[in-house]
């Protein structure tokens, strides 16, 4: 019933490439041009005036967004990054300080710790949720921790619930990273606000976007507000206002414009019914691979609901006989795009290993106020290098503009592929 594989001469499952990702429409184009018929692109001034928080579109974003999450605070910036920077900041974390971080995921999540001289502390992920946990982040607290980062990696809630009695127990802070899980739940509460500080992208390949921007939320009110002092040039305006805490109240630009924010409310509307087809796709998808040879398809814990950015996929191949770049290479034939692995561990990238960021002489790594000591030796997080080199298969397979047949061809492909194995195995 198989047909001989693509990558050995057959015909291949898709010969036109899957649909690229598309949430944009008319009602977009409607709000940007409202925007530029009203000739203000940005209102926002690094004075203590009313426009210190920004131009009306900014700010109707912002109470839209809080409506939608059920929180008390939204602060729009130009990036999740810069989001996340002004997070750490926020919590009045500097030189000496440690900051727990996951090593499998975008390399800002880390270095947010770095703009403000503390360091990065890796801890080891899940192996089935690929989030951090309690006890993986417990291994790490030292008595110089302030925070911890704690990533929704592919879309999916880490457990929250003990991260933050954990968290509260040794008195640190949580930053929650939801840049790919916009519209995900943890036992019915919205990821993103889940922790001290809840950060958004609206980067344009996520689930929703304005091409860039982010936003930070926090039900706490001091926090909300230097949040929005670090987003728009605090230290010019801290006389005026009245600021006498004066930590961290370097300022930077990370405003939002007028035009991204009026694109992401027409998103934010759009959410429940992306995020709906993609866990529809997600589920269809997951129906057909169960029980195929040699892999595990996304495992989704009973108290969360998924928020699918990706769907990743864990690979045995001592089970099937195959190396995993085999496979990809034979998915990829059949028109089907798979990438082994997903961010190197990021404690293996130059930076940590030369342990050189600021400037020329290892700021802050070789900080005097410094006393701990750093390992970002191979081998620290087993089961992330295990994913990233091993096991984990990464793939856009969900997203909401691809239909059910391209889900199916997908399907087909893996089919054809797993059942084919001996054709890809290496001759004894």
């Amino acid at each position: 019933m198989m047909h001989d594989l693509a990558l050995l001469g057959g015909t291949p499952v898709r010969t036109a490439p899957l649909p690229s990702y598309n949430t944009l429409g008319p009602e977009e184009r409607a709000a940007v041009n409202a925007v530029m018929d009203s000739g203000v692109l940005s209102q926002f001034l690094g004075a203590w005036t009313p426009d210190f928080y920004g131009g009306p579109r900014v700010q109707k974003l912002e109470r839209e967004w809080e409506a939608h999450f059920g929180v008390a605070h939204a602060v729009s910036m130009n990036s999740a990054t810069s989001c996340l920077y002004a997070a750490v900041g926020a919590l009045d974390i500097g030189p000496g300080d440690e900051v727990i971080v996951s090593p499998y995921t975008m390399s800002a999540s880390a270095a947010a710790a770095l703009v403000y001289g503390a360091v990065p502390v890796f801890a080891d992920i899940d192996p089935d949720t690929f989030c951090l946990t309690a006890e993986t982040i417990a291994r790490c607290i030292t008595p110089r921790t302030r925070a911890v980062i704690v990533v929704d990696i592919f879309g999916q809630p880490a457990d929250f619930e003990p991260i933050m009695a954990l968290a509260r127990q040794h008195g640190i802070k949580v930053i929650e990273d939801n840049a790919q899980g916009p519209g995900a739940r943890y036992k019915g509460r919205h990821s993103g606000t889940l922790a001290d500080i809840g950060v958004f992208s609206l980067n344009y390949h996520k689930t929703i976007h304005s091409g860039e921007g982010g936003i930070a939320v926090s039900n706490d009110a001091r926090l909300a507000e230097k949040l929005r002092l670090i987003r728009n040039h605090a230290e010019a305006v801290a006389e005026a206002k009245g600021e006498t805490d004066l930590v961290n109240l370097v300022g930077f630009n990370y405003r939002m414009t007028e035009i991204e924010a009026a694109i992401a409310s027409e998103q934010l509307k759009k959410l429940p019914a992306l995020l709906a087809t993609r866990q529809s796709h997600a589920a269809r998808l997951s129906a057909r691979l169960a029980g195929l040879p040699g892999i595990t398809p996304p495992k989704v814990r009973a108290d969360a609901e998924h928020g699918w950015y990706v769907y990743a996929i864990k690979y045995d191949a001592k089970v099937t006989g195959v190396p995993r770049a085999k496979l990809v290479q034979a998915l990829r034939a059949e028109g089907i795009p798979a990438a082994e692995g997903y961010v190197k561990p990021l404690y293996l990238q130059p930076m940590y290993q030369q342990r050189i960021a600021m400037g020329r002489d290892g700021f802050p790594f070789n900080l005097p106020a410094y006393a701990g000591s750093l390992n970002y030796d191979r081998g620290i997080c087993p089961t992330c290098e295990h994913m990233h080199f091993e096991s984990l298969i990464y793939a856009d397979y969900i997203h909401a503009s691809l239909s059910e047949a391209d889900v199916d061809s997908i399907a087909r492909a893996w089919e054809k592929v797993l059942g084919n194995l001996d054709a890809l195995r290496e001759p004894a």
